[in-house]
This record gives structure tokens, C-alpha cells and sequence, in this order.
């Protein structure tokens, strides 16, 4: 059904309103006239947490199409709200006489959707020392239903020095609005619109020539309209696009992306991309030290090569006057994505200045999926000083190389196969001295032996078990995971009970279950000075 031509002139179609008395509940006006069998005006609206009633159809009559079967609904005009303007949220918030539940609100989102308090915004700070808000540097109106920016020069003229402004989850959608406002903030550094529905042509919209930071997250904006976008953002440093539902990357004029000349920090987190040829896009940025890539659907990656990087600026600019691929990239985020692959992981070393890579959540890097350990993941990764979150201090470097090393030895391969799939292990054998085993003969036969003993320490964690001093032993490499349950049980006095061990890694949040029983502590890559935590199964 159309809608009707006298519809409610408080509101308009595309307009966004949220419940009178809940700025929370934020949606979209779909249709405005009568609906049958009911009397008056309504508007319809599909609500952006789905929490409607209908699709936007109602006795069979369809009125508009919502976004999900349950995001629609009709709702008399006097039960919405229009919103108000940024000075009216300022003037609410710290001037306003608020709930302590209010008061707890005063936060700002961080790029990363987590809450920061804000420290200028107590009560007693509000009202005493800020009578006029020209001390105002940081301000936050999250969820307060602005919807403008106010009259001309209102805001410059009462907030003159704020430097950052979070206005997450408000009626704000058209871009020309943003630069009203950052026009008479001149001071204005970072600004945060995340869950705003931001209109798709971005129009009226002047140089930010001050903004530094930009969050964006869940915006609805693609890659095309950043692109449009960055005409307006000549210092922008920090760039927070995610849960945008961003599946490629579309430069503008070129097969890369340019511009963006001092831009530090790229967060494309909680997207769609699948593909890692989207990302190298990205690789001419100048100044991109940070790229966060977290659950999106990334299966694979790699690093270009002299021969992809000629196709891929195909000829536009030769790869020689372009510069190296991420050349100061230095933190890379992969988790929580569909990496299976080691010489995926192998690939990070070809980065230049890369030092901190996540991989959690990753099946190659989760043991339990058949994935590769943290000692693995650090001695492949020869530059990485942080590794999903901690630090790789150089005596877990030294014994991780070590392990690794003599896991690989383990494996009996022949030369060429070690080479392809364990590329640093030759480096790694000549860097720590390690030389092949060599079978002994007549009276060395005890040497032997003693030389494949591991210090293993021994510790009891159940709480079933008991408090037991912690034991320190020396086993030969050759010992399996279910002949150390045995020993355990014995050494620990520790009858009728089904064990279950854990190799405790340093740098690595949880220990690793040692759930094979015919693997042996040299096939696990466990060497001298390790701990193994000793529990009852459940």
C-alpha cells in the first residue's frame, strides 16, 4: 500500500525516531497514512534490533518491507520521538539533573565497542566547575536521540574546545549534518558515530582538516563511500569500519588504494571479506602500521611477490616507484577467521616490519581442531614479539625455536619435505647449535640415554587430588602420554583414579590437553624445563 499524501508531517519517510521514552529503541520510518481496519494515522517502522512484530504486512495488506520477518511495526506518531539536537543531549547530560543510572551511562565507545569512562562528566565535576561548558573537552550523548546539529554556530559557540565526541547510537544519518558540526568544533580530534544509520550519498560534507580519529562502526557505509569519503579527511589517522557487512575493497581510480597518506590504524573487524586478495588493496597505504581484520571469513594469506604486484597494479604504476607491500606494517589482527593453513602463517615472516599478529581462533592455531601449538606458532614466526595478546619474551623464543627444532627432528621427513613445510628449520638448527643424533655404539650405550633425558616438572591441579608437593623428573623423549599417566599415578600415589594431563606454555592463556596417548613428549614438541599439570578427569 502507498502511503498516504496526508501523512503526519512530523515525521517523513527514511526519517529515523526511537520510542518515546527508550532512545534505545531506534528504527526507521517505512510508511506513514492509515492502516486498515484501524482508525487514524500510523507510522510504520522497522526497528533496527528486530524486535517488531511483522515484516511490515498486517491482515495480508502489505505496507512496507521490513529487514526481517519480525523488525516491523505500526505505532501511533505520539509514541515516537523525532530526536533533539546535539546541544540539547549536552545540555541533558551534564547539566540535566540525572538518575545514578544515568550517570553510569556517561561513557564513552572505544573503536573496539568497549565502554571508556569519561572523566569530565561526574556530576559534582558537571555542576560545579563546569557552569559554561568551555572546559568541556570530551563529551559523550550516546543513546540521547540527537538528530541535529542545532541552530547555526550554537554549538562552537558553547562547547569550543571539545576535542572528542562520541554520539554512538543516535537519529544522525546525513553526512552534511556531521560537517556542521565538525565545522564549529575546530578543536574536534576524534569523533565516534558508530550505530548510526549514515545515509549512502555523502553530500555537503567539507574538509575535516582536524579529525584524527574516525569510528564508524556499524554505520552501514561500504567501501565505496570511504572512498568518497577521504577526500573530506585529509589527517585522518585512525579509521574504525566494523560490522559494516564490507566484502570487498573498491578503490576509486586506481587497482589500490591511495590517498590516505597518514593513516596509522585501519580496523575492518567483524566484516565479510573472504578473500585475501581484497586486503592486498590495501597494501600501497603509506603509513598503515595497523590492520585489524578479526571475524571475518579469511581462509587464507600470503604476501605478495614482485610477479602479483605487477598484475595487481596493472600497469597503472610500476612496482618499482610503489612502495614495498604494507611496508610499516607492524600489527596485524587475524582472529577468529578460517586460517587452516601453516604456510599461511609462514607467509607473516615475508611482512617487513610486522612484530604483533593474533591468530586465536583460527583452526591452525587451535591444537584441539589439530592445530599448531603457541611453542609451533613462535618458532615459525621469527620476528613476532606479540602473539595473541602476550608477549614472546626471548626465553620463550629460545625454547619454543628449541622444541621446535627437535619435533621437526622427530619426524624422520626426507630433506626436501622438511624444507617446504618447516622453512625455518634449517635457520633454526644452525642458530641454536643443534646437530643431528648420531646412533652410539658399545660403552657410549648409557650416554645415549642420558642425553634424551627431559627435565620435566610434574604439578597436581585437581582438587580431588590434593595438595602434593610439585615433582621435578628426568624422562626419556620416548615416553608416551599414556605411560606418564602411569608414572603419575605411581609418583603421586594415585590409585583408582583416570588421569588427564596439560602442557602448561608460557605466553599461552590455557594449557594444552594431552589427549593422545600413543604420542610421545618428543612427538609434542616438549623439551627440557616443561611443566605438565596433572588433573582427574571429570
Amino acid at each position: 500500500m502507498q502511503p498516504s499524501s496526508e501523512s503526519n508531517p512530523d515525521f517523513k519517510l527514511g526519517q529515523r525516531v526511537h520510542s518515546v521514552g527508550d532512545p534505545r529503541r531506534i528504527g526507521t520510518v517505512r510508511y506513514l497514512g492509515p492502516v486498515e481496519g484501524y482508525s487514524g494515522t500510523w507510522v510504520g517502522v522497522d526497528w533496527d534490533n528486530r524486535d517488531g512484530k511483522h515484516d511490515g504486512s498486517v491482515n495480508g495488506v502489505n505496507y512496507f518491507h521490513a529487514r526481517s520477518e519480525t523488525s516491523g511495526s505500526f505505532v501511533r506518531p505520539h509514541n515516537l520521538s523525532s530526536g533533539i539536537s546535539l546541544l540539547q543531549a549536552l545540555e541533558l547530560r551534564y547539566r540535566g539533573q540525572t538518575t545514578q543510572e544515568e550517570e553510569d551511562e556517561m561513557y564513552v565507545l572505544s573503536a573496539s565497542n568497549k565502554r571508556v569512562s569519561v572523566q569530565l562528566v561526574g556530576k559534582d565535576k558537571i555542576q560545579d566547575k563546569l557552569s559554561c561548558f568551555e572546559e568541556l573537552t570530551s563529551a559523550s550523548t550516546s543513546y540521547l536521540g540527537v538528530s541535529s546539529p542545532g541552530g547555526p554556530s550554537e554549538i562552537g559557540a558553547v562547547v569550543p574546545n571539545l576535542k572528542e565526541l562520541d554520539l554512538t547510537g543516535n537519529l544522525i544519518s546525513e553526512w552534511k549534518d556531521v560537517g556542521t558540526i565538525c565545522e564549529q568544533l575546530p578543536d574536534l580530534v576524534a569523533l565516534n558515530l558508530s550505530y548510526n544509520l549514515m545515509s549512502h550519498d555523502i553530500v555537503g560534507l567539507p574538509h575535516l582538516k582536524s579529525i584524527r580519529i574516525l569510528v564508524l562502526n556499524n554505520v552501514g557505509i561500504n567501501w565505496t563511500q570511504v572512498e568518497v569519503l577521504k577526500h573530506s579527511l585529509p589527517a585522518i589517522e585512525e579509521l574504525h569500519l566494523m560490522a559494516n557487512h564490507i566484502s570487498t575493497i573498491e578503490p576509486a581510480s586506481s587497482s589500490t588504494v591511495q590517498g590516505f597518506d597518514y593513516l596509522r590504524l585501519l580496523n575492518l573487524d567483524d566484516n565479510c571479506i573472504t578473500d585475501w586478495n581484497e586486503i592486498l588493496k590495501l597494501s600501497q597505504l603509506p603509513s598503515l602500521e595497523q590492520l585489524h581484520l578479526d571475524n571475518n571469513n579469511l581462509n587464507h594469506v600470503f604476501y605478495p611477490d614482485v610477479g602479483m604486484m605487477l598484475e595487481l597494479l596493472n600497469g597503472h604504476e610500476s612496482h618499482e616507484k610503489g612502495h614495498k607491500p604494507f611496508q610499516n606494517l607492524r600489527c596485524l589482527l587475524l582472529g577468529g577467521n578460517t586460517i587452516e593453513d601453516p604456510t599461511s602463517i609462514d607467509a607473516l615472516n615475508s611482512f617487513p616490519q610486522l612484530v604483533d599478529v593474533r591468530l586465536s581462533g583460527n583452526p591452525v592455531a587451535d591444537p584441539g581442531q589439530g592445530g599448531i601449538p603457541r611453542f609451533v606458532l613462535v618458532a615459525r614466526l621469527g620476528k613476532v614479539e606479540m602473539l595473541n595478546g602476550s608477549e614472546v619474551t626471548s626465553r620463550e623464543r629460545k625454547e619454543s625455536e628449541i622444541r621446535y627444532v627437535r619435533l621437526v627432528m622427530s619426524k624422520q621427513g626426507n630433506i626436501q619435505e622438511i624444507k617446504l613445510l618447516h622453512p625455518r628449520f634449517a635457520e633454526l638448527k644452525v642458530l641454536h647449535g643443534i646437530e643431528d643424533e648420531k646412533p652410539l655404539v658399545g660403552a657410549a650405550g648409557p650416554q645415549k640415554m642420558a642425553t634424551g633425558l627431559l627435565s620435566v616438572t610434574l604439578k597436581c591441579v585437581g582438587a580431588s587430588i590434593g595438595e602434593k608437593p610439585s615433582l621435578v623428573k628426568k624422562l626419556p623423549g620416548t615416553t608416551t602420554v599414556g605411560k606418564l599417566k602411569i608414572l603419575c599415578e605411581s609418583f603421586f600415589k594415585l590409585k583408582s583414579m583416570k588421569l588427564k594431563l596439560f602442557l602448561q606454555e608460557e605466553g599461552s592463556p590455557l594449557p594444552m590437553l594431552l589427549d593422545d596417548e600413543m604420542q610421545s613428549l618428543t612427538d609434542l614438541g616438549i623439551g627440557n624445563e616443561s611443566t605438565i599439570l596433572v588433573d582427574e578427569e571429570s
